[in-house]
Formats: C-alpha cells, sequence, structure tokens
C-alpha cells in the first residue's frame, strides 16, 4: 500500500514538473535588443546617400550654377580667387575660417578687412603680439581663436620656414585649432584639394536633402555626411562647391523659414518630397495606393526601405507643422550654468590729467584669456547682499595696497552677458580713489583712460558695463538701495538690463558728460604708496 502511495505520488510530481516545462517553452521569447556598437556599424539605406551617378552630376550642376548667380562678394573670396601667392591665400582664407565660426559673416566682414590690413601676411601676424591680436579680436567673441590664429602663425615662421601647410592633412596636423572642417575649407577653396567641408550650414542641408533624422550630433550622423560630402564634392571646382552648399544653407535652407521654392537643389530633397507627398495625401488628391505604383508621377521615397532598424531615420514622430525642418533633428542643449560676478568700476583722476579707470588681466588659460576686465570676482552661492561690499573693500585692498571704506562704493546696476555656455550677470559698483599704488601681486593691472579703455583688449561684457555706467543716473550720487536680491531669477534680471539699454538707447534722461559728473564728486578717501 505504501509502495502505490509512493508511486502515485512520484507521478505526480513528474506531470507537474512537465506542465512546467511546456508552460515555459510557451513563452514567448524576447526580440534581441541591438546594441549601440552593432547600431552604429549598420550601413545606410541608399535612402539616405547618394548612389545615382547621374544625379550627382545633376546636383552638381544646379548647385554650381546657383551660386555663379547669386553668391555674395565676400573680401575673403577675392583673395581666394585673385591671390597668385600660395602662401598668403591659405593665410586669408585661414583667417576668414577662423573667424567665421559660430559667428555671422556680417559681423566678420568688417574685423577681416582690419585684421588683413594690419596683418597681410603670416609673418606680420607672426611678429604682432598677443596683447594686439586681442585688442584687435575685441567683440568678436569665443577669444581663444585669434590666440590660436596667432599661435598657428608663429609655429608656421619658426618651424615651417614661413610656408603654410599645403594639403588638408597638413593643416589638420600643424595649425593649432584647425579642426577637421576647416582644414577641408582651406584645403578646397584654397590649395583645390578635392574634400568635403562639413559646418553647420551643410549639415542642414544634407540631412534634408537626404532625410537624415537623427540626432546631427552624433558620430553615426556625422561620419555619414562627411562620407557624402566626400563623395559629392565637385573636383573640377571643389572650393567653389564648398562655399555654394555653405552659401546655400545661410541663404535658403536656412534653419527657420527656408526658402524651398527659391532652392536649385529642390527635385534633389527628400524633405521637400517628403512634404509635397504628404501635402497631397492630406488633401485627397492623391489616393492611398497611388503612391505603391512604380508607374505613377511622384515617387515613393516617402520613407526610407529599412524604417526601424535604420540609425539615419528620424528618432522621433513627423511633426506636420514643421515640414523640411523636421530635418536635422538636434539633440537638447544643456543649460547654460547661472554665475554671478561682483566688478567694481575704481575711477581716479590726478590733477591736470584725464580720468583713468582700473583693469586687471585675466590668467593666459581658459574663459577670456589674457584679456583686459574691470576688477572682477564670480560670487559663490548664497552670499547675501550686503557683504557684496565688503568683498568688493577687500578685493581692492589686495589691488590698490590701501583701504577702501565701504562707502565710496556706490551700486551702479546689474549686467547680464550670455556667453555660449555660461549666463552671466555682473552686479557692478563704482568708486572714485584718490592717487594710489598697486599692491605687489600676481595679477597684472592698468589703468585705461576713457578713450585708450575703448581700444583696449576688453570683452563685450566690459563694454557693457561701461555702457551702463556712463547712461545711468546714479553717478556721483548717494548708493540707492537695490531692489533686486542676488538669486532673482534671469528673466527679472534680464528685463531690467534690457530697460536699461534701452534708455540709454532713446536718450534717457539728459546726462552730463562723465567728466563733470566726477568733478562734483566727493573727495575720495587718500591713499599712499607710488604712482602706478
Amino acid at each position: 500500500m505504501s509502495r502505490l502511495r509512493s508511486a502515485v505520488q512520484k507521478g505526480k510530481l513528474t506531470a507537474l514538473e512537465n506542465t512546467k516545462v511546456i508552460k515555459s517553452s510557451n513563452k514567448k521569447k524576447p526580440k534581441p535588443t541591438i546594441k549601440e556598437e552593432e547600431l552604429s556599424e549598420m550601413v545606410p539605406s541608399s535612402y539616405h546617400i547618394f548612389h545615382d551617378p547621374s544625379e550627382i552630376s545633376l546636383f552638381r550642376s544646379r548647385l554650381l550654377h546657383w551660386y555663379d548667380q547669386y553668391k555674395r562678394e565676400l573680401p575673403w573670396r577675392t583673395v581666394a580667387m585673385k591671390e597668385p601667392d600660395v602662401n598668403i591665400r591659405t593665410y586669408a582664407v585661414w583667417v576668414s575660417e577662423i573667424m567665421l565660426q559660430q559667428t555671422q559673416v556680417a559681423t566678420v566682414i568688417d574685423y577681416y578687412n582690419k585684421w588683413m590690413k594690419r596683418w597681410p601676411s603670416v609673418e606680420k601676424l607672426a611678429a604682432a603680439t598677443l596683447e594686439e591680436v586681442n585688442q584687435m579680436w575685441a567683440g568678436l567673441g569665443y577669444y581663444s581663436r585669434g590666440r590660436r590664429l596667432h599661435e598657428g602663425a608663429k609655429k608656421v615662421v619658426s618651424e615651417l620656414g614661413g610656408q603654410m601647410p599645403r594639403t588638408t592633412e597638413e593643416l589638420l596636423k600643424q595649425l593649432p585649432g584647425v579642426g577637421r572642417y576647416t582644414a577641408g575649407a582651406i584645403g578646397s577653396i584654397a590649395l583645390g584639394q578635392v574634400t568635403g567641408a562639413v559646418d553647420g550650414n551643410v549639415i542642414r542641408v544634407l540631412c534634408r536633402v537626404r532625410a537624415i533624422g537623427a540626432y546631427s550630433t552624433s558620430p553615426t550622423v556625422t561620419d555619414a555626411l562627411w562620407k557624402i560630402a566626400d563623395r559629392i564634392v565637385e573636383q573640377e571646382r571643389p572650393g567653389d562647391f564648398n562655399q555654394a552648399m555653405m552659401e546655400l544653407g545661410a541663404r535658403v535652407c536656412t534653419p527657420k523659414s527656408p526658402l524651398c521654392s527659391q532652392c536649385p537643389i529642390q527635385t534633389n530633397c527628400h524633405a521637400f518630397r517628403k512634404v509635397s507627398i504628404k501635402q497631397e495625401k492630406d488633401s485627397k488628391r492623391l489616393p492611398s495606393n497611388l503612391a505603391a505604383n512604380p508607374n505613377t508621377l511622384v515617387p515613393d521615397i516617402e520613407n526610407c526601405s529599412a524604417t526601424g532598424n535604420c540609425n539615419l531615420c528620424l528618432l522621433e514622430e513627423w511633426d506636420p507643422q514643421l515640414g523640411v525642418q523636421n530635418y536635422p533633428r538636434k539633440p537638447f542643449k544643456k543649460a547654460p550654468r547661472v554665475e554671478q560676478t561682483l566688478t567694481c568700476i575704481v575711477e581716479r583722476q590726478r590733477a591736470g590729467e584725464e580720468i583713468e579707470y582700473l583693469l586687471t588681466q585675466r590668467p593666459n588659460k581658459g574663459l577670456l584669456a589674457g584679456m583686459w576686465e574691470l576688477p572682477s570676482f564670480i560670487l559663490e552661492a548664497g552670499v547675501s547682499e550686503n557683504k557684496h561690499k565688503g568683498l568688493l573693500c577687500s578685493m581692492m585692498q589686495k589691488l590698490l595696497g590701501t583701504s577702501l571704506d565701504t562707502d565710496l562704493l556706490q551700486f551702479v546696476g546689474e549686467v547680464v552677458h550670455i556667453f555660449s555656455h555660461i549666463h552671466q550677470t555682473y552686479i557692478v559698483f563704482s568708486c572714485c580713489v584718490s592717487d594710489c599704488s598697486e599692491a605687489e601681486q600676481e595679477q597684472k593691472t592698468s589703468w585705461l583712460t576713457k578713450s585708450a579703455l575703448q581700444g583696449a583688449a576688453v570683452s563685450t561684457g566690459v563694454k557693457k558695463i561701461m555702457k551702463l555706467y556712463e547712461s545711468t543716473n546714479n553717478v556721483g550720487s548717494k548708493d540707492k538701495k537695490r531692489k533686486l536680491s542676488p538669486l532673482v531669477g534671469k528673466e527679472k534680471r534680464s528685463n531690467k538690463t534690457k530697460r536699461l539699454k534701452e534708455s540709454a538707447t532713446n536718450g534717457g534722461p539728459k546726462q552730463l558728460c562723465l567728466s563733470e559728473f566726477f568733478s562734483t564728486s566727493k573727495p575720495a578717501a587718500k591713499a599712499n604708496g607710488k604712482h602706478s
């Protein structure tokens, strides 16, 4: 009997285990995931590249025909076309390309003309001082560009015998601050090298023409765009072709409100064709089965044949409101960090001389390297307003070697200045000091008159501060009560700065000239020491 029970129990256990196995085998197996490294190695669909030689030929001819008709006459283009000396030609294009990095053409023209007039050759630039270069660059922004031009010129003269590199590869290897795009642009425009040049404008054009909707900054998209650019560049006129692509992106295929009706390569553009097909479908002029018919007048290029597995297609849903502006897609930018900087405008006037302002020189590395600025330092988070004057007095003690009474400090206002990665608010005070000498210190200082300051190597932020200082009616008066705390949102600060700017632009209350303000100001505290 016990054996029978044991056999029955054993049978039940076996049956139960078999049931589990069956249930387990019936479960759906998870689909294998595509790893990022595998995704980056996937071959792009022919939808996203130029594979038809006849289309490439037509694309080139249409683009260059448009460029010959509508190109802007720019000084560096004139040099590239007419200058027989390859060394000067390469140098001139190099200067223009560095200046044009993240800067509009209209802004660059005047700077470029002044630069080339002063330093028409690489030897002339190499002989200049960094101070002179910074002074010439002042107001153009991204000041490290000017410093690298200067460093590159000195290297060309000292290490390359004064001869500019002659190939794209050498440009990339030999010149500081020259990346893949800049080397391609200089090589093709100045040296006739058959190479593509992919900048922001070209990225936009190619992403729309080939319907590339993945994030434009990803390595996969970057690699694909460079392969396309190298494939389609015109071999007889590589420089003109690359400039035509940039010109098209800057003037027709713009980030917003692109002028598709004026585009010379409209029929080659997948994004434009996609918009057209969708519009026809939406208006019910195109039956749903028409796009699938190979004999229709409107070919079905609406989607990539590898949809779902393509690493160049749109990562998000098509937005009908955007149209061709669905391409390219950019990842969200990291918000700029918010900083507050205490700044003091220190002035002195010696008998019979002009008013002078104290400036300090920034370190040779980092933001605004080597530039001159008003005495400043970044505020730590949580510092209360009532400590601002005390902190400024401590800073001035180090700079001037003498104590400063907080009552001499007058609040001027706040100036907002946006760097590419920093939202900077300058909290500005001013003070008048008598004749004084600077203490021994590592930081270099200088006293400049108003006219000298305007021509010095100072940043746009400093110019904004001085403009506010001259326009506000607080100069020479008692310190006004501040209504904004250091932690007020950037929007309120921006509005306040905007109102102050508008007041200055529109004339505002009638102001005395700067010298008249200080002729009536209170006598400054005496300070002992040598003249600087």
